[in-house]
């Protein structure tokens, strides 16, 4: 199809033929679950007090390190932030705590690097021979190979060592995998498709509760634990879900805007993934709105409109002239309807909560969004190819992650509560 400025009749128009949804709405009302923190609120106290002491009396470096990393890995390590925090604290503080063995040097290494204490890569080098390569003994270590394999991805720009500590573990993991036991040689291949600080930490907890399970160390008392927050988050889960699916169903862009995207489910999984914790249910519930307003709003400048009517709704968001809205089509009117609900109920619930006046901050970031939208509109129907680095300087903000971080940020500032 030639492109025109000009605006269009509907046989015009290009379509990109997006799958419908495969979630139905009643299928999601329909959810249900036997637990909630009203019923369970005493028996999860009392095993967050039992899993409490049992980290207070590990002493032990190696059972300590397994034992919080057991315990992030389960997705239960946010009700004990402070006690991991004073545990990280004496590790960080006495590096000679941590013993030769490869599997804990590279334990304890990990674990705090992701919580950003500033700890060098050379704990690795006593691992090396007098040629300057990880020694060959290290090869039939399993453990210790899955270990240091997972610490590498922890690296920052320049540490050699870490990128040879990659490719030593990687080569040797893949050398013995046929030799392991069908449980091991399954985590060791999946650690190597997906390494774990890749993982989404919800579904890594899913999986990790039945390794756990079969492990024979194991804490039965972290795993009762790991089991019923688990359960008790997923209702969370379920009624915020509820509450978007009927936010999603009022708007009904699948009637009004039909050549668009339909992806709550999809944008609302993506939201658990930056913000999981029962406590940002709010950080959630803003997030996938966004964000599911930003797809249609995507698909509006990538497909569906005009250029001529692109720049008249670009300009209306930018002032934010409800007027001039009336004069675009009916469905940029639909769009821009949504925008604006959701934009002043954020602000009047921010205000509400924490006294601050973010309209201002909200409408700057639509606005930005837009911009960035247009200028990619405008290369097409201009039939230009922009320089790759006239692509990117753009395509940071059209892709939306400008405005989620800033949505994510404002929510942090305070912790928001369950609803």
């Amino acid at each position: 199809m030639e492109p025109t400025s000009q605006s269009l009749n509907e046989e015009q128009r290009r379509t990109a033929n997006y799958h419908p949804s495969i979630w139905d709405p009643t299928a999601i009302l329909s959810f249900t679950t036997s637990y909630t923190y009203e019923l369970y609120a005493t028996q999860l106290e009392d095993l967050k007090q039992k899993v409490m002491k049992l980290l207070a009396s590990t002493k032990d470096t190696t059972a300590l390190l397994k034992l919080i990393d057991s315990m992030k890995r389960l997705g239960v390590a946010y009700h004990f932030q402070e006690q991991i925090q004073q545990a990280f604290n004496q590790l960080n503080s006495d590096l000679n705590l941590v013993s030769n063995d490869l599997s804990t040097v590279a334990l304890h290494f990990r674990l705090l690097r992701e919580d950003c204490y500033p700890i060098t890569a050379d704990v690795l080098e006593k691992f090396k021979g007098e040629d300057g390569r990880f020694m060959g003994s290290l090869c039939e270590d399993v453990e210790g190979l899955l270990r240091l394999n997972e610490a590498s991805f922890m690296a920052i720009q320049g540490e050699k060592i870490l990128e040879e500590a990659k490719a030593f573990s990687s080569e040797n993991l893949k050398n013995v995998i046929a030799k392991l036991e069908k449980v091991e040689a399954k985590q060791v291949q999946r650690s190597l498709e997906v390494p774990l600080y890749w993982r989404m930490e919800r579904i890594e907890a899913r999986n990790f509760i039945d390794s756990y399970a079969m492990d024979d160390s194991n804490s039965s008392v972290l795993l009762e634990l790991a089991k019923l927050d688990y359960n008790l988050i997923q209702s969370v889960y379920q009624q915020e879900l509820k509450q978007l699916a009927e936010w999603w169903r009022e708007l009904d862009f699948k009637e009004k805007l039909s050549f668009s995207r339909d992806r709550l489910m999809e944008i609302y999984f993506w939201a658990t993934g930056l913000s999981f914790e029962p406590q940002y249910a709010k950080c959630r519930i803003c997030s996938t709105k966004y964000a599911c307003l930003a797809t249609v709003v995507d698909d509006i400048y990538d497909i569906y409109g005009s250029l001529e009517e692109l720049e008249c709704f670009t300009k209306a968001v930018i002032r934010w002239d409800v007027k001039a809205v009336q004069e675009l089509p009916g469905y940029m009117r639909v769009m821009f309807s949504g925008i604006l609900d959701f934009t002043n109920e954020l602000a009047q619930q921010t205000l509400k909560d924490h006294g601050l006046d973010v309209l201002p901050y909200i409408k700057e970031q639509w606005a930005i969004l837009c911009r960035a939208y247009i200028t990619e509109a405008r290369w097409f129907y201009g039939g230009q190819t922009p320089t790759f680095d006239e692509y990117i300087k753009n395509a940071w903000i059209s892709t939306g992650s400008l405005g989620g971080l800033r949505w994510r940020e404002g929510k942090y500032r305070k912790q928001c509560t369950v609803t």
